[in-house]
């Protein structure tokens, strides 16, 4: 991999990242385009999800200060409320990571980008039910049956973490697993807007932390220059994609998401 090439990939991250059409499926998509062979370790991956975990960061600022200073508090209040249920969320994804990364690892790389089609309908049935269920009637009456602190429940919460660890097929959005999930479980629509971004930051950064601990940016078979230019290109373009999927979550229809990933995972099966 070049330094264009990482730029280029690093910009399909950042850019696809917050929006519901799996940013892993696209980055295995753009190497394909690009005749980038995919790497023994997935150091990459991690290197541009990181950037844009810190781009999360920088566009959720107030609110994460906020949630911390509530934390430490050590008190019943909404802030520790709220970073427990995040806590929660963790669970799944956790299991999946320790017990499971290596054989799914393989996995993935055998199923190559025709996994990456299949996952990519699931994910664009996932945005259409979230529609039907983001229906403001619906919404209305799970919420009177179980009203939640903060607008999520715990069992939402884990639920939503189930949506998370299952997430990590290449071609299923996280983005739009989660915030579909949520949706389908009876969460709000501006409630879930936040919450999905904010639950996977420990899970992204903690492998980032590993791969850095571990030795493994320093002896990946991709320079430290690419790596560096896919960082900064994913962190520039998730800032913006990131406000941008905010809006669109609690206003427009997923299901025009939908449609996309229906597409392109056509096109997949038919050039690929």
């Amino acid at each position: 991999m070049n330094e264009l090439e990482a730029v280029i990939l690093g910009l399909v991250q950042g850019l696809t990242e917050f929006l519901p059409v799996s940013s892993s499926g696209h980055l295995e998509i753009g190497r394909t385009l690009l005749g980038v062979d995919a790497p023994e370790d997935m150091v990459f991956d991690v290197v541009v999800h990181a950037a844009t975990v810190l781009s999360t960061i920088v566009v959720f600022r107030k609110e994460i200060w906020k949630l911390l200073k509530g934390f430490f508090r050590f008190k019943n209040n909404d802030e520790m409320d709220y970073v427990l249920k995040i806590g929660i969320s963790m669970i799944p994804v956790f299991v999946v990571g320790v017990f499971f990364k290596d054989p799914l690892t393989s996995f993935f790389k055998e199923g190559g980008i025709m996994l990456v089609g299949g996952a990519l309908i699931l994910t664009a049935v996932l945005l259409f039910f979230s529609d039907l269920a983001s229906r403001p009637k619906y919404q209305e009456r799970l919420a009177r049956k179980a009203p939640a602190r903060n607008g999520i429940s715990w069992w939402q919460a884990f639920v939503i973490g189930v949506g998370q660890a299952i997430a990590v097929i290449p071609g299923l959005s996280r983005s739009g697993t989660t915030i579909s999930t949520g949706l389908i479980c009876g969460v709000r629509r501006e409630v879930m807007a936040q919450f999905s971004f904010l639950m996977v930051l420990i899970p992204i950064l903690g492998e980032a932390f590993l791969e850095v601990v571990g030795g493994e940016i320093a002896s990946s078979s991709i320079g430290l220059v690419p790596l560096a230019l896919g960082f900064l290109s994913a962190f520039v373009s998730g800032l913006l994609a990131c406000k941008v999927m905010i809006a669109l979550v609690k206003r427009a229809r997923l299901s025009w998401f939908a449609l996309y990933c229906l597409m392109a995972a056509i096109l997949i099966f038919i050039f690929a």
